[in-house]
């Protein structure tokens, strides 16, 4: 099996929306790369589909957003409720951060159609090859580059690249080779997202593209999207309680139940898809070994509510690539990889996986009078011009970028 070389270019594991924004970000500044995904064709999977309005400006400086923004659903506005209550708790209006964020919005684009669309518009050429159904097996690293062995219907291939870069996800093969820890824990709850086609903005006028509910029994958090249909799709997240089974949270009559009792109606649902999944909250030790670089989901994980997985995993791709592309220009030596390191590992840890864990604690508090101080405290941050600048700059990733520019 001989070893193709590629002395200058990068090899990326993982064709989801970290992986592509990385590819793309280096070929657009000169750097080959070859993009080895798993699955045979983009997944049309149903994942992260909020991207904050930093992560807009970066799509927008890579020439991504003109062509994505009249395809996803505009959404300036987000809001807390109480489930129990049944009354708005909080509104955040991004519309009032206008000089600040050059898009004062949410873009709800599902992340799948992300990656198609770099695929389909910059992933032609040999320097910007993507290569499906080719599963990473092996790696070893030398001194001077990595060789990566690949596996596919065609069989077995050695890669040699100056760089690897691992965005295959949170069972990462190529954080597993290079033996980093992923470290923190994972939820006993498992989560579960139905998606409906009824819309419930009809019926609720409380509602915004992107709600928040607050429950001591059962939380949820539900959003828009556009899906594949022009009405749309509502997608529900509430978390499974502890005596309920996967089989049984995903039979036709426990989903029927479960959205009958958040909004009862006359006549069934119609669902579009549901399924369950674990949530975590992990973060690798070191973001890079060597010539080896985590970025997305292989170098951090956590759940949903808020929307900051991707966004964090895109901020990882651009702060990334601007470095590595220093690097192999000989602009700089190997010493700013490990400010990458330290960069995004502090994003990850200060940022994103500490207002995840809070976004899912507020939710879900059980104590009626610790849950009533914190929905007051809420809604007196919203309510405080001030105060809600300073929350829309932390919930949009604003704040987690210019601490960690600030990292040296």
């Amino acid at each position: 099996m001989a070893t193709k070389s590629a002395a200058s270019r990068v090899v990326i594991a993982g064709a989801g929306p970290v992986g592509m924004v990385c590819a793309l970000a280096l070929a657009q500044r000169g750097i080959a790369v070859t993009v080895f995904e798993l699955e045979p064709a983009p997944v049309t999977d149903q994942r992260a589909a909020s991207i904050h309005p930093p992560t807009l400006e970066m799509l927008d400086d890579l020439g991504l957003l003109e062509g994505i923004l009249p395809l996803g659903l505009v959404s300036p506005k987000y809001r807390y409720h109480d489930r129990v209550a049944c009354a708005v708790v909080a509104e955040f209006d991004l519309a009032n951060m206008r000089d600040v964020f050059r898009f004062p919005f949410v873009l709800q684009y599902e992340q799948y159609k992300l990656t198609a669309a770099i695929a389909a518009k910059y992933a032609t050429t040999s320097d910007f090859d993507v290569r499906f159904a080719h599963r990473v097996a092996a790696i070893a690293q030398r001194a001077d580059g990595v060789d990566v062995e690949v596996v596919s219907a065609q069989g077995r291939e050695r890669h040699r690249a100056a760089y690897l870069i691992g965005c295959d996800g949170g069972r990462s093969t190529v954080r597993t080779h290079a033996g980093i820890e992923f470290e923190g824990f994972t939820y006993r709850e498992k989560f579960i997202k139905i998606a409906t086609t009824f819309d419930f903005a009809k019926i609720n006028r409380e509602l915004v593209f992107r709600n928040y509910f607050s429950d001591p029994d059962e939380w949820l958090n539900l959003f828009k999207v556009r899906g594949e249909s022009s009405g749309g799709l509502w997608r529900a997240v509430f978390p499974l309680n502890s005596r309920e089974s996967e089989r049984s949270a995903l039979s036709p009559e426990r989903i029927e139940s479960r959205l009958q009792r958040f909004f009862p109606k006359q006549g069934r649902y119609e669902i579009a898809y549901a399924n369950v999944y674990q949530v975590s909250q992990l973060v690798a030790k070191s973001f890079r070994k060597g010539r080896i670089l985590l970025a997305g989901d292989s170098a951090h994980v956590n759940n949903p509510i808020g929307g900051m997985g991707m966004n964090g995993g895109i901020h990882d791709a651009v702060n990334l690539a601007d470095k590595l592309v220093r690097v192999m220009r000989r602009e700089c030596d190997e010493g700013l990889l490990d400010l990458y390191d330290r960069q995004r590992r502090h994003a990850a840890v200060e940022y994103v996986q500490a207002q995840t864990i809070a976004n899912k604690r507020l939710l879900e508090e059980r104590d009626p009078a610790v849950r009533a101080a914190k929905l007051d405290d809420l809604r007196r941050v919203a309510e405080n011009v001030e105060s809600a600048r300073r929350y829309m700059r932390r919930a949009a990733l604003l704040e987690s970028l210019e601490t960690a520019a600030a990292v040296t």
